[in-house]
C-alpha cells in the first residue's frame, strides 16, 4: 500500500493528525468531487423524471453490492440505511419481542444500539464488562443468558474500550445475534457468515470514510421472511403493488440522494484500491499508538484488538482534547468515563502518532 498516495487523497491530513474516524472518517477528495458533480447536475437539470429514479435505483443496487463486499454479505442481504441507529431499530422491531422476552447486551454499548433496546418493551439484561479484562467478557455474557433470552445485541468492536467482543462464540445458540458494527466495518476484516450473526449494522461515515448519514443493515437471508417490516418505505414494495420486495431491501427506511450514493461508492472504491493490506497496516499502527501512549498515560485498550486506542490521561480529558486540537491533533473525549479515544486508520502515519504522544 502506497501510504503517500493514500494520504494525498485525504486533504485534511495536510493540516491535522486526524485520529477521530470512530466518529467521522476523513473524506476522500474523490468522494467530495463526486457529490459536487452530482449536485451541480441537479442544480442545472432539476431532480425529477423517470431517468432520475432509474439512476437512483441503479446506484442503490451498486451500493448494496459494494457494502456487501465490505462485510462479506451475500446478494440480497443488505438494506441501505442512514446509520447504525437505523439498523438497530429496524432489527429489534422486526423480531416481535414482548414483555416476557429478554435481550442480552452489555454496559458498554453506544446509544445507537442501547436506545433501541430500551424502548423494545422487553427486559434488558446487562453483562457488566466495564471493569473486566477483555478475556472475561464471554463468561460474563454467558452468565446472563436465560431460557427467556430472545436476542443477543452487542458491539463487534466496543466504541469505548476498543476491544473486540466475543461475538463468534455467542452465535449458534438458537438466539438471534445483532452486532453493532460501527467501529469494525471498514476498520478490520468483517465476514458476517463467519461471525454467524443474524444482523450486522454499518455506519459508513466512520471507517468507510463516506458522507454523513450513510450505512446499511445486513439481515441473514434465511431470517427475512420471519421478520416484521415495521417502517416500510417506497423501496419496500414492488412498484405499484402491495407485495414486498425480496430480501433485506424491504427494510430500507427511505430515500437517499443520488449525490450521497455516488459519494459513498467513491469512498468504498478508495478503500478497496488500497487493498486488504490496509487492515494489517491499521492494526500495526494501533499497536504503535498503544506503545507511545503507554509512556504517558494509562492505556485502557488491551493489545491485539482493533483500531481504537482508548487511554486515561493525567488531568481533565476535555482539556487534553482541546489542547491537542489546538496543536493539530484530533481525538475525542469519552464523556462519563474520563477517557480519551484515538482512532487509528490505514491512512495514519508514524508522524501522526508522534504528534499525539508529543501533545500529551
Amino acid at each position: 500500500m502506497d501510504l503517500s498516495a493514500v494520504r494525498a487523497e485525504l486533504p485534511v491530513l495536510d493540516r491535522y493528525a486526524y485520529l477521530n474516524a470512530g466518529t467521522f472518517g476523513p473524506l476522500p477528495r474523490r468522494t467530495v468531487e463526486a457529490i459536487q458533480r452530482r449536485l451541480a447536475r441537479d442544480l442545472a437539470e432539476g431532480r425529477s423524471g423517470k431517468l432520475l429514479f432509474e439512476e437512483v435505483h441503479a446506484l442503490r443496487t451498486r451500493l448494496r453490492e459494494a457494502l456487501g463486499r465490505v462485510i462479506g454479505a451475500p446478494a440480497g442481504s443488505i438494506a441501505l440505511t442512514g446509520s447504525t441507529t437505523d439498523g438497530c431499530n429496524i432489527a429489534v422491531n422486526a423480531l416481535r419481542l414482548g414483555p416476557e422476552d429478554e435481550i442480552l447486551t452489555t454496559d458498554l454499548e453506544h446509544p445507537g444500539l442501547e436506545g433501541a433496546l430500551r424502548v423494545s418493551g422487553s427486559r434488558v439484561r446487562l453483562a457488566r464488562l466495564r471493569n473486566l479484562p477483555a478475556e472475561a467478557a464471554l463468561e460474563a455474557l454467558e452468565a446472563e443468558i436465560t431460557p427467556r433470552t430472545r436476542l443477543i445485541a452487542l458491539s463487534h468492536v466496543c466504541w469505548v474500550t476498543g476491544h473486540l467482543f466475543p461475538v463468534r462464540e455467542l452465535a449458534g445458540r438458537g438466539i438471534p445475534v445483532l452486532l453493532d458494527g460501527a467501529q469494525a466495518a471498514g476498520a478490520i476484516p468483517v465476514d458476517v457468515g463467519a461471525l454467524g450473526c443474524d444482523f450486522y449494522t454499518v455506519s459508513a461515515q466512520k471507517w468507510l470514510l463516506g458522507p454523513d448519514s450513510t450505512g446499511c443493515l445486513y439481515v441473514r437471508p434465511e431470517l427475512v421472511e420471519e421478520l416484521r417490516v415495521t417502517f416500510p418505505s417506497f423501496a419496500s414494495w414492488k412498484p405499484w403493488t402491495d407485495e414486498l420486495v425480496p430480501g433485506a431491501p424491504r427494510f430500507e427506511p427511505g430515500w437517499i440522494s443520488a449525490a450521497t450514493l455516488e459519494g459513498l461508492l467513491q469512498s468504498i472504491a478508495f478503500a478497496e484500491e488500497a487493498g486488504d493490506e490496509r487492515f494489517e497496516r491499521a492494526r500495526a499502527a494501533a499497536e504503535r499508538c498503544r506503545g507511545l501512549l503507554a509512556e504517558r498515560a494509562r492505556v485502557v485498550t488491551e493489545p491485539g484488538h482493533a483500531t481504537l486506542v482508548t487511554f486515561k490521561p493525567q488531568g481533565d480529558p476535555a482539556e487534553h482534547v482541546a489542547r491537542l486540537a489546538s496543536r493539530g491533533v484530533i481525538v475525542r473525549e469519552l464523556p462519563g468515563f474520563g477517557w480519551v479515544r484515538a482512532s487509528v486508520g490505514f491512512w495514519t502515519s508514524d508522524e501522526d502518532l508522534e504528534r499525539l504522544a508529543g501533545g500529551l
